[in-house]
């Protein structure tokens, strides 16, 4: 069976991650063999896995070349990265970081990284995914990994909070998290009289200034022991700062879409559910992607069910009180993403491959596109040749909704427009999906001009 390397784990020494098929593996080399043993026989695995805070693991019985172990990881139903989480699912990810540092300490251990890509979400629950993070604790030496720790948490987080939701993006060109130069000149002058951003930000960058391949940490300790004392109120301060940082995200037209007397009657969303429900009989997925899922009403349609449900959509306001509803439910199978289909989440980091992109993900067993054909139509100006063949590239069968020009949410789009769309037709939508897809239903929304299709892709 052809063997692939992942592209997201060259850059450690202590073992990488390949495929054998659809079956993840994971190499550990000999170089980490000391530190693997401690964190078995320290209690620590066990700890972390029994409190749902790290993915379990099998050792398997294969022969490896400089090998020390080969280990088999439960596989997580889908990868997402931090520019696509919200503002709630970063501070869950941070929080759960500095957890796990916490008990690595009193197990003798502790982390040599904290990297947001270390952290995978299962529903509502964020989980550790690198099992070879963990290092023997070395008394009286500062926390190595403190730096990258503000970098990709800290930094982002305060920006998110302080000043503008949108500059999570900034995670997308700055793949070992934000430099804390960038984050000082960013943030109000007003968090300067927050304690903790004051040391762990605006300190932490001015010590870099001068010296910027050492830690804070390092600098302000170098004369003087860092003891477990010490540790623990850096981690008890920096989760804190971090408890501290707020969003309170305004109002947007998206985030009451369905309750708008222009897009839907309760009629009418009520019947467009019972269609979705019947469609499902006739795909039977294990993974769906809902597309402009705003809030995720219909996205609970699949995890209610116990389909694990990507609910996506382009609004972070939506996201966040998306995620929002999932925390408060611990629902379990479904995670709110941040996406823009116009602009998917590209590769990125070495060769674009260190982390895949959207489109690398796919494709899904079912992709829903519910209310959403229009805007990418008319607001985004795509033709529906394109919109089919993205489409294609994700799904193997498609829930789609057809929206027409007389409905009232397209004829709102149109007023401060021309209207330059004649090939926007349903006959021409479904000609030009028809070369990728085979139509199975066909069914129409009551009391409503909309359609609903349920489409399988071809070849």
């Amino acid at each position: 069976m052809d063997r692939r390397e992942s592209a997201a784990s060259f850059r450690d020494p202590s073992g990488s991650v390949y495929y054998e098929g659809d079956v993840l593996y994971r190499r550990i080399n000999n170089c980490y063999k000391d530190d693997y043993a401690l964190f078995l026989d320290s209690g620590l695995y066990d700890d972390l896995v029994s409190a749902g805070l790290l993915i379990s693991h099998i050792e398997v019985k294969k022969e490896a070349e400089s090998s020390y172990k080969i280990i088999r990881p439960e596989l997580v139903p889908f990868i997402s990265y931090p520019y696509e989480w919200c503002f709630s699912q970063l501070k869950e990810a941070a929080l759960l970081t500095l957890k796990i540092q916490r008990l690595a300490l009193r197990r003798g251990m502790s982390l040599k990284d904290c990297s947001l890509y270390n952290i995978q979400f299962l529903g509502s629950k964020p989980v550790f995914i690198d099992t070879l993070s963990f290092e023997k604790h070395i008394d009286n030496r500062p926390w190595i990994a403190y730096g990258q720790f503000c970098r990709h948490f800290l930094g982002p987080l305060a920006l998110m909070g302080m000043v503008d939701i949108r500059l999570g993006q900034l995670l997308k060109s700055y793949i070992d998290g934000l430099p804390l130069d960038l984050a000082t000149s960013l943030l109000p002058y007003s968090g300067r009289f927050n304690i903790g951003l004051l040391l762990h930000i605006y300190m932490h960058s001015k010590a870099q200034k001068y010296s910027p391949d050492a830690s804070f940490v390092d600098n302000k300790t170098k004369n003087r022991k860092f003891g477990i004392d010490s540790f623990y109120g850096l981690i008890d301060n920096l989760e804190s700062t971090i408890q501290g940082i707020k969003w309170k995200p305004l109002k947007t037209s998206w985030a009451d879409y369905y309750s708008k007397k222009e897009s839907y009657s309760s009629q009418g969303v009520e019947h467009k559910k019972k269609i979705v429900e019947g469609m499902i009989g006739e795909v039977s997925p294990r993974l769906v992607c809902s597309l402009g899922a705003n809030t995720g009403l219909f996205s609970r349609i699949f995890s209610s069910r116990g389909i694990y449900t990507i609910s996506s959509d382009f609004d972070p306001v939506c996201v966040e009180g998306n995620y929002l509803y999932v925390l408060e439910y611990k629902e379990k199978d479904i995670l709110p993403l941040l996406l823009d289909v116009v602009n998917p989440s590209p590769g990125i980091g070495w060769e674009g491959e260190e982390r895949d992109s959207f489109i690398e993900r796919g494709p899904f067993d079912l992709v829903t596109a519910l209310a959403l054909i229009h805007h990418l139509a008319i607001s985004n100006n795509l033709p529906l040749r394109k919109i089919s063949s993205f489409l294609k590239n994700i799904s193997r069968t498609l829930i789609i909704e057809f929206v027409p020009k007389d409905d009232e949410m397209v004829k709102a789009m149109l007023i401060l427009r021309k209207d330059i769309f004649e090939d926007y037709t349903q006959d021409n939508f479904e000609r030009e999906f028809a070369k990728d897809f085979f139509i199975d239903q066909t069914v129409k929304v009551s009391d409503s001009k909309r359609v609903l299709y349920l489409m399988r892709r071809r070849g």
